[in-house]
């Protein structure tokens, strides 16, 4: 499906994996449960963090937020929200996405089988939408790897998961 950036400019999402091993990420901004997209940002964090120690990492990993909320979560405020997490330090890409509207968006989250609900109550204090917490480690072939939830938001497990993936493609010649 076609994301939006920060600067604006439509792409296809298909086309931003491609190449690299790719960890994606659905949140919205407005989520403030502790247990749910705020952790999953911040295990990306860590992530990113840890690829600017690690060359082979930054060089052929992408770190992915995808916004399922495009009404509010615009491509500026993502771009916004992008620069508090990822800060001005090496290390992986990390690019922070949305699309236009609920219609272009609802094709990827189906493709991915990622869950969106609005609430009953659109001032839950956790935020107006319910959501399953996935995370996906993609390979540079486009093939979910593995799918990381709440329980396994664990970063060393992420990094492992990644070097499993390049062992595996310098074994094969890749």
């Amino acid at each position: 499906g076609d994301v939006i950036g920060p600067d604006g400019r439509p792409q296809r999402l298909g086309g931003l994996l491609e190449g690299k091993i790719n960890v994606l990420s659905f949140i919205y901004t407005r989520c403030t449960d502790p247990s749910a997209c705020p952790s999953a940002t911040g295990m990306l964090r860590k992530v990113r963090e840890a690829s600017e120690m690690d060359r082979v990492i930054a060089e052929n990993v992408n770190l992915i937020t995808m916004s399922f909320d495009p009404g509010h979560d615009t491509p500026d405020l993502m771009g916004r929200y992008g620069r508090a997490f990822r800060g001005d330090a090496g290390g992986a890409e990390w690019l922070f996405l949305t699309t236009r509207s609920p219609k272009e968006l609802k094709p990827i989250l189906q493709e991915y089988g990622q869950l969106v609900e609005r609430k009953p109550n659109p001032k839950d204090s956790y935020g107006p939408l319910f959501h399953t917490v996935r995370v996906y480690l993609i390979d540079r072939a486009g093939r979910i790897r593995n799918i990381y939830s709440m329980g396994l938001l664990d970063p060393r497990l992420v990094l492992a998961d990644i070097r499993t993936l390049l062992l595996e493609e310098i074994s094969k010649g890749a």
